[in-house]
């Protein structure tokens, strides 16, 4: 900016009194302030009947932690942290205890499957194999919109949601801007955004690896109770979902979005340039394809014996002996933030679980619903979908498996039931952009308003809890899932 431009620029001058100004710039640091204190004082208190003093704190400390993650005044991770430091502090669970949870397998899972991820990512083969799907496959505008929508959610299965969306949203940009599609317009603009959204956020529940709400759940379960899921079961279960409702939301998507395209030919042709200028596959797309079949493979067929986390680990391993990635390469996309909120949270949720406080919960929360495993499911499920809409998916399975442990301690049902009850619908964000990454990338794309995704969304929303229900019903039961 020249002196002239700043000298025409008229300067605003804040006229209040110093007393207003100080309280609205420090009106974050008085809300922590606030927290604190109150934190104090309930610790004072005596806890009440049926509840131990460990059990108290540890509730206490549960609720200042949602109230940190729900404004979102601190990161999730640092939220995590301070709460795992607090345990041994209050004297809720001793410090050898509460650190050894960062030795959860499920951190070593996650840790390496963002490894695996970012291979994928950073060697270019997800982009390439998305150019080719989409050039190959899609030869008019409906079967365009549906590569892309079964892409998305493919790709889902094996890479986290998020990563997926941002990986296919220069693709989808590029073939809107070759087709001369109108931002705000184009009914198949939006079509083509949101089947990219829908397929991430589908796809994100059918395995370990679409998210990190999964392994958080898994993790929990382990910690609570010894039970553990295999690769194969989980995906069993969550497919169940995830089969039906790929077909009924691109239906869905269809008639909210009809196809006002008629030729998707320059698309094709643009989609086949960029392929050609990639020329074929290189030494370090090979091997990590290689990698990553193996992996997959391993865990379909191993996991249960080995551990899934041992597996992810020698696969980024692999990576690495043979140069594929650089530890640098994958600082940048390795989401590390997660990994630090997993042990915060896996030692708050064993607190809660050890000191009776979940249980404590449950039976002032619920009532006499708290003996019926159904209400129970489809209350807590219910919860799930509506809340992850407003937060991150793993905070609602952090918030939700404590008291969803709890439960079944009071009804006797399967704590793996409970699991995938909080896990599969705190997957499934639809309305809001700050639900999911997935969303949010389709809106950043300039073709959505907020109406075209709140209003499908709302709708897929309730289809997806009804098809969830009804698997838990009659499904799941068929392989082993009894409520």
């Amino acid at each position: 900016m020249d002196d002239k431009q700043f000298l025409d620029k008229p300067l605003k001058i804040d006229n209040r009194p110093m007393w207003q100004i100080l309280l609205d710039r420090t009106a974050r640091y008085q809300v922590m302030a606030a927290v604190a204190v109150v934190m104090t004082l309930l610790i004072r208190l005596s806890p009440p009947d049926g509840l131990s003093v460990e059990g108290y704190r540890s509730l206490v400390l549960f609720g200042a932690t949602i109230f940190f993650w729900i404004s979102g005044m601190l990161p999730i991770a640092v939220t995590a942290l301070l709460s795992m430091v607090m345990l041994p502090l209050l004297g809720i669970m001793d410090a050898k205890k509460t650190y050894s949870m960062f030795g959860n397998e499920s951190v070593f899972f996650i840790l390496g499957a963002f490894i695996l991820a970012a291979a994928m990512t950073g060697t270019g083969i997800s982009t390439r194999l998305a150019r080719a799907m989409l050039a190959r496959f899609g030869r008019t505008p409906r079967s365009l919109a549906l590569t892309v929508f079964f892409l998305s959610a493919f790709l889902s299965f094996v890479m986290s949601e998020h990563a997926v969306a941002a990986m296919l949203f220069p693709v989808v940009s590029e073939l809107a801007t070759a087709l001369k599609l109108e931002k705000g317009k184009s009914s198949f603009g939006k079509l083509l955004f949101m089947a990219m959204a829908w397929g991430c956020i589908i796809g994100g529940i059918a395995t370990f690896l679409g998210g990190a709400r999964a392994p958080l759940a898994a993790g929990l379960l382990k910690e609570a109770t010894g039970l553990h899921f295999s690769f194969l079961e989980w995906s069993t279960a969550a497919c169940m979902i995830v089969i039906p409702l790929l077909g009924i939301a691109f239906f869905i998507l269809l008639r909210f979005f009809p196809v006002d395209l008629q030729d998707v030919e320059v698309g094709r042709k643009f989609l086949n340039g960029k392929r050609l200028e990639t020329g074929k596959m290189g030494y370090d797309e090979w091997l990590t394809a290689l990698v990553m079949v193996s992996t997959v493979l391993c865990w379909l067929l191993l996991g249960e014996k080995t551990g899934l986390a041992a597996i992810a680990i020698l696969g980024a391993a692999a990576l690495f002996t043979f140069k594929v990635v650089s530890w640098q390469k994958i600082e940048e996309y390795v989401n590390w933030g997660i990994i630090l909120m997993y042990g915060g949270t896996i030692a708050l949720a064993s607190a809660l679980e050890k000191t009776g406080a979940a249980v404590w919960i449950v039976k002032r929360v619920m009532g006499d619903y708290h003996h019926s495993p159904l209400v129970v499911i489809a209350v807590i499920s219910l919860v799930a979908i509506v809340v992850t809409e407003c937060i991150s998916h793993a905070a609602v399975v952090a918030i939700l498996m404590p008291v969803g442990m709890g439960l079944c301690q009071t009804t006797g049902m399967d704590p793996k039931v409970m699991t995938l009850s909080i896990a599969l619908p705190a997957g499934l964000a639809y309305c809001l952009p700050m639900g999911t990454p997935a969303t949010a990338i389709a809106y950043a794309s300039g073709y959505l308003k907020s109406r075209d995704i709140i209003v499908s969304g709302v709708v897929v929303m309730a289809i997806s809890w009804l098809l969830f229900m009804a698997s838990v019903l009659f499904i799941w039961p068929l392989i082993g899932l009894k409520i």
